[in-house]
This record gives C-alpha cells, sequence and structure tokens, in this order.
C-alpha cells in the first residue's frame, strides 16, 4: 500500500462505514457518495466499476434482486402471503416464539436450495402480515430471519454465492457440502433458535384476543385472484427448478430471475408499472454503490494486501490455519462483502492448500466458506440479505437500525463462529 491511491481508497471506505453506523446520512446517499468519490479520486474507473467481474458492480446481485422483486411484487397482488401468514400463525396456534421458530426454519430450508436473498424476499411479507396481525413489533422476527438465511446458505453449493467460487475453485461438488457443511448448519440452526428464545425474550408477548382473531379467520378467503396465483406459483417453481438445477443448465440465478419475472408480467394480468413500483429500487441503488466502493479497495490493492497477510498468517499448519482463516474471514466478511472477498482469497487459498501438501479433506475451503458465510450476520451491511430486509423494513415503516440489527448479529455471529470452530476441530482434527 504504497500508492496514495490506496490510502485514499481506504479513508473513503472507512469514512462511508463511519456515516452508514452513525446513520446521520441516509445508507444509499453514503454508499452513492462514496462510490463518486471513489471514481474521482481514480481508485477505480468507469471500465473497472461497470465491466469487470470481480472489481465492478456485482450485476448477477443487482439482476437477480430486480427479478425476484418483481415476481414477489406479482404475487403480492393474489393474496398468498396473506394466505401464508394465517396459515402459519394458525400451525403455531399464535403462540410467537413458536411462530418465530417456524419462520427461521422455513427460512433456513429454503435457503439452502434458493439463494439466501431470494428467500428473504418471499418470507419477508409474510412475516410483515404475520406481526401486524399478532401486534408484533416485526424487526425481532425479520431480523431472526436473515440469520438463518445466512446459515442455511452455507449448507449447500447454491445457497450463498461465495460457496459457488469456492465449489468452482476447489473442484467441490453439490454432495461434498452436503456431506461437510449441511450437518453443521442443522446444529446451527439449533443454535439460532436458542439464542433467539433469549436475545428477543421480551418480542414474545401473547394477546390472547388477538390470537383469537386470527385463529377464527379462514385462510382460504385472503386469495383475491386464483388465476394469477396459479401463474404466479408455475413461474416460481420454474424459476426454483432452474436455480436448482445451475450445475446441469449452467445459467446463472440473475438470468433465470429475470426471464421468470419476464415471463410472469407478460402472461398475466398484472400491471407493468404497478409490478415495477414494488421494486426496492433504493436497495438496488445501495448495492451499486458498495459495490464499486469495495471495487475500490480491490482496484487500488488493499483487499489483497489484508488477504496476503492472513495468509502469511496462516503459514503452513494446517490446524491453525483453518481456525485463523475461519476467524479471520468472519471478521472481514462482517465489513466487507463476502464475494469479492472471497473471490480475492480463493487463489491465495489454493496456494495455501497446495503448501500443505494438498490439505486434510479441504477443510481450509471448508473454513473459508463457513468463515465468510456466517460472518455476513456481524453486521446490518455484512450480507446481501441482511441490506434487503432492512430496506423491506424501511419501505413498511418498521426500520431496523443499524445498531439494532448488528447488536444482535455480533452476539449470533460470535456463536456460531465458536460452535463451528469447534466442529472443525472434532471433525477433521480430532482423530489425530
Amino acid at each position: 500500500m504504497n500508492d496514495w491511491h490506496s490510502w485514499a481508497a481506504l479513508v473513503v471506505f472507512v469514512g462511508a462505514y463511519a456515516l452508514i453506523i452513525s446513520e446521520k446520512i441516509h445508507r444509499v446517499a453514503v454508499a452513492l457518495g462514496g462510490a463518486g468519490l471513489m471514481l474521482a479520486i481514480g481508485a477505480t474507473d468507469d471500465t473497472s466499476a461497470f465491466y469487470s467481474e470481480h472489481a465492478g458492480i456485482d450485476w448477477n446481485v443487482i439482476f437477480l434482486l430486480l427479478g425476484m422483486m418483481m415476481i414477489v411484487g406479482v404475487l403480492k397482488r393474489t393474496g398468498m402471503f396473506e394466505y401464508l401468514a394465517i396459515w402459519s400463525v394458525k400451525r403455531a396456534r399464535a403462540r410467537p416464539y413458536r411462530v418465530m421458530a417456524m419462520l427461521v426454519v422455513i427460512t433456513a430450508c429454503a435457503s439452502a436450495l434458493l439463494d439466501n436473498v431470494t428467500t428473504v424476499l418471499l418470507v419477508a411479507p409474510v412475516t410483515l402480515l404475520v406481526c401486524e396481525r399478532l401486534a408484533l413489533p416485526a424487526a425481532p422476527f425479520l431480523i431472526a430471519e436473515v440469520f438463518a438465511s445466512n446459515i442455511g446458505g452455507t449448507a449447500t453449493l447454491v445457497g450463498d454465492p461465495p460457496n459457488i467460487i469456492i465449489a468452482s475453485r476447489a473442484g467441490l461438488t453439490f454432495n461434498d457440502f452436503l456431506i461437510h457443511l449441511a450437518p453443521l448448519a442443522a446444529v446451527l440452526v439449533v443454535v439460532l433458535l436458542l439464542l433467539c428464545r433469549v436475545m428477543f425474550r421480551k418480542t414474545f408477548v401473547y394477546d390472547e384476543d388477538r390470537a383469537a382473531e386470527v385463529l377464527a379467520l379462514e385462510e382460504r378467503e385472503a386469495i383475491k385472484d386464483p388465476r394469477l396465483l396459479i401463474q404466479g406459483l408455475v413461474v416460481l417453481a420454474l424459476v426454483v427448478a432452474g436455480f436448482v438445477l445451475h450445475p446441469v443448465l449452467h445459467y446463472e440465478p440473475s438470468i433465470v430471475a429475470l426471464l421468470g419475472a419476464g415471463l410472469l408480467v407478460a402472461v398475466s394480468s398484472a400491471d407493468t408499472n404497478e409490478v415495477l413500483a414494488e421494486v426496492e429500487w433504493p436497495t438496488l441503488a445501495f448495492f451499486a454503490g458498495l459495490f464499486i466502493m469495495i471495487g475500490g479497495l480491490i482496484e487500488t490493492g488493499v483487499i489483497g494486501e489484508v488477504s496476503r497477510a492472513l495468509a502469511d498468517a496462516i503459514g503452513t499448519d494446517e490446524f491453525v490455519g483453518s481456525m485463523t482463516m475461519l476467524s479471520a474471514s468472519a471478521v472481514l466478511s462482517g465489513v466487507v462483502d463476502n464475494i469479492p472477498y472471497v473471490a480475492t482469497m480463493a487463489p491465495i487459498t489454493a496456494d495455501l492448500v497446495h503448501n500443505m501438501g494438498g490439505g486434510n479433506d479441504h477443510v481450509m475451503w471448508w473454513a473459508l466458506a463457513l468463515g465468510a458465510d456466517l460472518g455476513g450476520n456481524a453486521t446490518a451491511i455484512g450480507a446481501s440479505a441482511n441490506v434487503v430486509v432492512l430496506g423491506i423494513a424501511e419501505r413498511n415503516r418498521q426500520p431496523i437500525s443499524f445498531w439494532q440489527f448488528t447488536r444482535y448479529g455480533l452476539i449470533v455471529t460470535a456463536v456460531t463462529v465458536i460452535v463451528s470452530l469447534g466442529y472443525v476441530w472434532l471433525r477433521y482434527f480430532g482423530r489425530s
């Protein structure tokens, strides 16, 4: 970091992060302003910002969000989310903690098959309606679901974008992730449920009158447009199939989501302007600005320096290396988006594995995946799903502040990372 551009880029990023934390300026304005400064000081340029695969805006994320937001916008008009809200409350007997536990398990399981952003886009509207029916604050439920989505996403190759990068670089298969990470993800979901019972205990206030009102409702009456619902569910099923069959079809999730959104708007009676009005445009703008800022750190070599320093600290001891990789990745992924972090660390990890003589059952890769995926829970902007849910909450007039999210996120991240360290030690080194 001898070039002044590196230090200037670091100052811009740290300053922007501080402003986001302070919440004195809206996070979208901060992200776009920080992106503008990165371009102005020459930390990055238009070619890198808009066209670079590793140091620019991740258009796959942007268009995945756009497509899924449009599909959700159509499904909202059918009454499907109201139906699911009433159904879930009835199954949980309107008990708040049971409702949260149900939504957490559903979110974690769905995130293992879909990406975590798609999952929270589908679950959040149901959650808001459930909380409205039971007169409960939505924030604890939404926050718990974000944690569940990031934990569930660790279980499979397609659950979180960093896993796809790691699988490609390390030659890992879908079944490899299932065998090595799915058991841990299941344990971590149980741990999360226990943590939620403690962290959000003041939220679980049972209102007998409200509960009786909801339990008396007939969920089928919530469906407003059966024909549109059928069309929407068919398209959603095709989109989900496209996500799951990514290893076979080789269509990026963004392409699948856009094709689904276009097909649904084309064949249904939904008004295009009304559907586009449901898109969380500020969230998309925030992601664009954040990607450009992180791209400035990549282009000036800041992230590369951090990655190399981490590699030097690890050395050739595989046990120390995996523990360090998991812990450090969790910390860094709470600050920097885990997609560019993993893209930068993947070739360095490959060199480390080579220097260690091939590695013990890909343990270094599992440590990188766990740290990157679970570290996203640490802060409000640590993972894409976090940012999306904050945008949804703000739009529905139930804003979640940076610190409201982060004070719980730090606890969940610390506990899940400690459990993961124990799992890695026990499974890969405990026998020796």
